[in-house]
């Protein structure tokens, strides 16, 4: 497997064609750009097009495309217009999941959609876990689908959706119940954005405890919240040399024809570990298979 650093993923209107055009010049790991709540209705499908056309000749970051949510009217479109690209963008972003019925109606829509074009590798999809169904069902939902990379919490809708007040200390069981899902599945976790624009003491405790509970990035509505993203969620040179040391463990092991128990000072080894070592390493910027 590939584990790609989400540290810092930048969600961007896909109305904007100045903002597409700044995006593609920001340091963020990710841009998301945005088809669903930054954009209003009466222009959904022409933030549609101006999206294709931006992706077609994109020179920047990695990128995603929030969709429309299942049930609505312009989910359908979305999918079918982003998977007939070639090669960006490497996932999609499907918000409102509440079910692993919601993943199986995307798949099929990306199967017929991805056999009619020229899609060269097929699109990922990440899960947006921001309702209390999708919340009740994150263990069912992180299994549904191969296609499936990563689960994000949101927090403004499943503020509305629970009526909760949020604080820190609202999120965490919201926070443990995606992340151990998402683990439990080999995925990535991804932690909703902090609403206020700056990066200030606030953001700052926010994306902390995302980092200390094991979240592998968290999403940014500013790019001025960027940099500080990807600074706080850099391993440190001892996480990476303990990451590498294990890859290269594991490795050896597997040349030498699948040996039973490996063991790095002291600590014994398996795929999950493994995993874990992916994880360290791509936020440090760096690209294991």
């Amino acid at each position: 497997m590939i584990v790609t650093a989400r540290r810092s993923c930048l969600s961007v209107p896909g109305s904007s064609e100045r903002m597409l055009a700044k995006a593609a010049g920001l340091p963020a790991d990710e841009i998301v750009i945005d088809l669903e709540d930054a954009v209003a209705a009466s222009v959904k499908d022409q933030a549609r097009e101006r999206t294709v056309a931006a992706l077609a000749d994109w020179d920047g970051p990695m990128t995603a495309v929030r969709v429309n949510a299942p049930r609505t009217p312009w989910c359908h479109a979305d999918v079918v217009a982003l998977a007939a690209l070639p090669d960006r963008p490497r996932s999609i972003v499907v918000p409102k999941v509440e079910s692993a019925g919601d993943l199986a109606f995307v798949d099929r829509l990306l199967d017929g959609a991805e056999a009619a074009g020229s899609r060269r590798t097929p699109l990922r999809v990440q899960a947006l876990i921001e309702t209390a169904a999708g919340l009740a069902n994150v263990a069912e939902i992180a299994a549904a689908s191969d296609r499936l990379d990563t689960l994000i919490l949101g927090y403004a809708d499943l503020a509305a959706s629970l009526g909760a007040t949020p604080t820190l200390e609202t999120w965490l069981p919201a926070q443990q119940a995606v992340l151990v899902a998402a683990r439990a599945n080999g995925l990535q976790a991804i932690d909703g954005p902090y609403l206020g624009i700056r990066p200030d003491a606030a953001f700052h405790a926010a994306a902390g405890r995302a980092r200390d509970l094991g979240f592998d990035g968290k999403w940014a509505i500013h790019p001025s919240q960027v940099e500080p993203l990807n600074t706080l969620f850099r391993p440190t040179d001892e996480e990476v040399a303990h990451a590498r040391a294990v890859v290269a463990a594991l490795a050896e092991a597997e040349r030498d024809g699948g040996r039973g128990a490996v063991s790095l000072d002291g600590e014994m080894l398996d795929e999950a570990l493994r995993v874990a070592a992916l994880r360290v390493l791509a936020r440090a910027g760096e690209e294991v298979a």
